[in-house]
């Protein structure tokens, strides 16, 4: 019996039938749908070559507008994660702790910042760097979209990492402190390690988000991001805003799809070198006992 048919019902010849029907008429009323938005575009002229011609002939349009943006994207992202992740994995060890002093404030500090919207905190942010620094206009959007793309995710990582943690076997736990470990060795010679494996994809998930919400900086800051450069071009190149903002979505996907990619080539790297929930427990010369692999989702974002 496959894996399948324990979770459902295999379907019969008329199940089948009434599936490929069901597919037939997606798909046809899909490719309707695509005709009917392809067709107004048309009748609205957005489909003339020359609202498209300039990405393709006009090398200025990336050297000027679209490339700065993209490395303005990468320089709010890359500075958000870099401080994001050990900030969350800070917290998200906090929240296990055995002393209430720094479990209680940790868990208070994690819940705010998860309950306020991302456009929020950049604002707030971009407001005390104004009345409280001496930040000059031209650099305070960064620090503003940065601080408020850290507050948010850390929070986010915090969870990430404690609900890794502790979809752990208690087993593993029992085991270390058989042997003699202490709390600090336990953590780090044997839950973090098997930890990691489990959190990948909740927090590779979560870097996809810290690179889009840059975005929010452009709308609300004025910072000169990627999608921020719609705006520009469609001022210096017509009435072509359909064509600026296609071409900037077709950069997030290959963006977040690189990312995602080298993401997953690490997670393969981890996964071979060692198993998600650690080594296996060798009972005997003939018997090896194994943990299945804890799997994290990524907390759902309240905004």
């Amino acid at each position: 019996m496959s894996n399948l048919s324990v979770l459902y019902d295999a379907p019969g010849p008329r199940a089948k039938a009434r599936n490929i029907l069901y597919s037939a008429v997606f798909v046809v009323l899909l490719a309707l749908a695509l005709w009917w938005v392809l067709d107004t575009m048309a009748d609205k002229n957005q489909l003339d070559g020359a609202k498209w011609e300039p990405f393709v002939a006009d090398g200025r349009v990336w050297t000027t507008y679209l490339i700065p943006g993209l490395l303005n994207t990468l320089k709010a992202a890359v500075l958000a994660i870099a401080v994001a992740l050990p900030l969350g994995a800070l917290f998200g060890l906090a929240r296990l702790s055995d002393h209430r002093w720094v479990r209680v404030p940790a868990g208070a500090v994690v819940e705010f910042f998860r309950a306020i919207p991302v456009l929020l905190m950049m604002f707030f942010a971009n407001a005390a760097y104004a009345q409280f620094t001496d930040l000059s206009s031209d650099v305070r959007p960064l620090y503003a979209v940065v601080t408020g793309l850290v507050l948010y995710n850390a929070s986010v990582i915090a969870e990430i990492v404690r609900a890794g943690i502790l979809s752990l076997p208690s087993g593993q736990t029992d085991a270390a402190k058989a042997i003699g470990m202490r709390k600090g060795q336990i953590m780090v010679y044997v839950l973090l390690p098997q930890a990691v494996t489990a959190m990948l994809p909740a927090l590779v998930s979560q870097l996809v988000v810290i690179v889009k919400d840059t975005a929010l900086g452009g709308a609300l800051l004025g910072y000169m991001e990627l999608l921020s450069q719609v705006r520009v071009i469609t001022a210096n190149y017509g009435a072509n805003t359909i064509a600026a903002f296609t071409v900037v979505a077709l950069i997030y996907v290959l963006l977040n799809y690189l990312l995602t990619s080298f993401a997953s080539w690490v997670e393969g790297r981890v996964r071979r070198g060692k198993r998600s929930t650690g080594a296996a427990l060798h009972a005997g010369a003939d018997t090896e006992m194994e943990f299945d692999e804890p799997h994290v989702e990524a907390p759902t974002r309240k905004e």
